[in-house]
């Protein structure tokens, strides 16, 4: 049986992660290369799943002939540049969120993509691939809750996270296009429509360190659909109870609510602070296996010839309607995506 045989870059939380998926778990691939700058990390990862070559530059890892496929999953200001790179090299590439961090950045790395239409090019909306979440959508494309009348989606980080997210402000877009473009994704892929115009507000509550970013640590926006549906996103970083993604999808015949209550098992607790739940605590945990199944489908996808079901098509306009939202929050003003 065909195996791809695949490189990786990027040993944070989220690229080492995905690399344990590509040794363990993830079938019919060969993770034989990773490439990060922390020599340490490097070794201790190459060593632990005997992967055969490690390097500290990109330009080393595309050039690795035997490679079918390049992983990306390097910091987000890295990406448009390492997509291009990768394609140049021949390589398929799987690519986690966002295209670029900026909007001139998006466009441009989706005219690279299109000129290579002979490569896979998949966009890590690990959402899409989790099991509650198909299983929502299917329900809707089966019309069993009649026409979508509201999407509502809540993201929300822990507030144990708030320093990393500080000091990732600079170059993280936003929290509309760090957070909430999991979320528009979602919208666009359950709704069926584009989104046409939003509204959003928002404000540094507790830590006023987002406002020199143009951002806030609270934000949301409501928005309207092409097919007049009604959207409304909210992302924050100070929730004290845990990692909390909750999806609301109401229609003319029914409503769909996906982790109204982000627990992380089916055991309540009961103690001196009554019955209660604990929550995930973080996105890693939330969404293990969403993570394991996108990259079998990628996998699957070099493996038998298709293309993938998310592309860059799907990056392009997730992101702009993520850029559209702050610059409403930023203006104040209803803005139009123009899709």
């Amino acid at each position: 049986m065909k195996r791809a045989k695949i490189g990786l870059i990027g040993l944070g939380r989220q690229g080492e992660q995905h690399a344990i998926n590509l040794a363990t778990r993830v079938q019919g691939a060969d993770l034989v290369a990773i490439c990060d700058m922390n020599e340490a990390k490097l070794n201790e990862v190459a060593d632990r799943y005997a992967i055969p070559h490690r390097v500290k530059t990109f330009e080393d890892l595309v050039a690795i002939k035997e490679l079918d496929a390049i992983a990306i999953i390097s910091p987000s200001v890295f990406h448009a540049k390492h997509i291009e790179q990768a394609l140049a090299a021949g390589k398929h590439v799987f690519s986690e969120k966002p295209l670029g961090v900026t909007m001139d950045e998006c466009i441009a790395t989706k005219k690279v993509v299109e000129q290579y239409p002979d490569r896979l090019f998949m966009l890590g909306f690990m959402r899409r691939f989790d099991a509650s979440y198909r299983y929502a959508q299917q329900k809707i494309a089966n019309g069993d809750i009649g026409r979508v009348v509201l999407f509502r989606a809540y993201s929300q980080d822990p507030i144990k996270y708030i320093k990393g997210a500080i000091a990732y402000g600079p170059t993280s877009g936003g929290q509309f296009l760090d957070m909430s473009v999991h979320d528009i994704d979602l919208a666009r892929w359950m709704v069926g429509s584009e989104p046409e115009q939003m509204w959003a507000i928002g404000g540094c509550y507790a830590y006023p360190e987002f406002g020199s970013y143009k951002d806030g640590d609270n934000v949301s926006a409501l928005m309207k659909f092409k097919d007049g549906a009604m959207g409304f996103l909210f992302a924050g970083r100070t929730a004290n109870h845990g990692y909390n993604i909750e999806t609301e999808i109401i229609g003319t015949k029914a409503t769909l609510r996906i982790a109204s209550v982000p627990q992380a098992n089916l055991v309540e607790i009961l103690d001196e602070h009554g019955v209660r739940k604990e929550c995930h605590d973080n996105f890693l945990e939330r969404f293990e296996l969403a993570y394991v199944n996108e990259m079998q489908e990628f996998v699957n996808c070099l493996n038998e010839g298709r293309k993938p079901p998310v592309g860059v098509e799907d990056g392009y306009r997730a992101s702009l309607v993520a850029y559209k939202c702050r610059e409403a929050f930023e203006t104040g003003n209803l803005v139009t995506t123009g899709l």
